[in-house]
């Protein structure tokens, strides 16, 4: 019998991309595109208030504090079901949303979607027999975060990610340039594709990632005087680096948490955006965006 390739099996530090953090000026219009539009559903316990809101999608979530509009530098690829009741919910938000940013594209695999302020969502269509697909098994959720960044940073980039948190960490070629796939659990990426035209503005908007060994990229990172805000079970960083030369590659601020954050594993509600008053079926108002 052929031995088992164990290193399959590995999943590196990683264990959860649990949000992304975009600030918006508008929670009406946010509602209209994220609730109404993708079917996703607004936290009912935590971030209630006119201030902040946060967005459900199966085990993970995305942070809407009110302020200016922050730009994702590149776009997340969610799994939200379904393309027919996705687009049919597009289009009927879509006069809400009129003089926005806000549209769609659909591609072969996945519809392509612009939120009101220019955050480009792809909502990739099920598929199980894709089983290549580390996010295959997701029924809801984030399948990856993709980030763009200069010609050259892969590399670099990739030996950050083992080096500081021991990732699962694979450079691949990808329409002429590189991209570096970052493991995160069994079914999630954090990917950096190279782009030549890719845009090095920050505005402050961060991800937050729950790590297995908490201290030991702690360590790593302070020794280079990367880290900042320590809290408990929490600190941040925003500099990716080249661990040998030490030259900058990418500005994006990660909140690092442990697994003994009293949020992490909190059970998240999400609904069944296919329910109506009109169709209603006891027991279909729940969704569980397992993984």
């Amino acid at each position: 019998m052929q031995p088992s390739d164990y290193a399959h099996e590995d999943i590196g530090n990683l264990v959860l991309l649990e949000h992304i953090n975009l600030t918006i000026p508008d929670q009406s219009l946010a509602t209209a595109f994220y609730v109404s539009g993708l079917g996703l559903t607004r936290d009912p316990y935590l971030m209630t208030g006119p201030n902040n809101m946060w967005i459900n999608i199966g085990r993970s979530q995305i942070h809407l504090p009110h302020g200016d509009a922050q730009r994702l530098r590149g776009h997340v690829a969610l799994i939200v079901g379904k393309r027919e009741s996705l687009v049919a919910r597009l289009r009927a938000v879509r006069p809400v949303l009129d003089r926005t940013a806000f549209g769609w594209t659909e591609r072969a695999d996945r519809v392509e979607i612009t939120c009101p302020w220019g955050n480009r969502y792809d909502c990739l269509d099920p598929n199980p027999d894709q089983s290549n697909a580390p996010w295959s098994r997701i029924d809801l959720g984030i399948a990856y975060v993709q980030l763009d960044v200069p010609l050259g940073c892969a590399g670099s980039i990739a030996a950050f990610y083992r080096e500081v948190f021991n990732a699962s960490v694979e450079v691949r070629d990808h329409n002429g340039s590189q991209q570096t796939a970052i493991a995160v659990g069994t079914h999630q990426q954090l990917i950096y594709s190279e782009t030549p035209a890719a845009n090095l503005e920050y505005d402050g908007h961060h991800i937050q990632i729950y790590v297995a060994n908490f201290s030991e990229p702690y360590a790593r990172l302070a020794a280079r005087g990367l880290v900042y805000d320590e809290e408990p079970h929490q600190y941040r960083f925003a500099d990716v680096i080249d661990p040998v030369s030490g030259a900058h590659c990418f500005k994006l601020e990660h909140e690092v948490r442990s697994l003994r954050h009293p949020l992490y594993a909190r059970p998240l509600v999400n609904r069944n955006p296919d329910q109506s008053n009109r169709n209603y079926r006891m027991g279909g108002d729940a969704r569980r965006g397992v993984f």
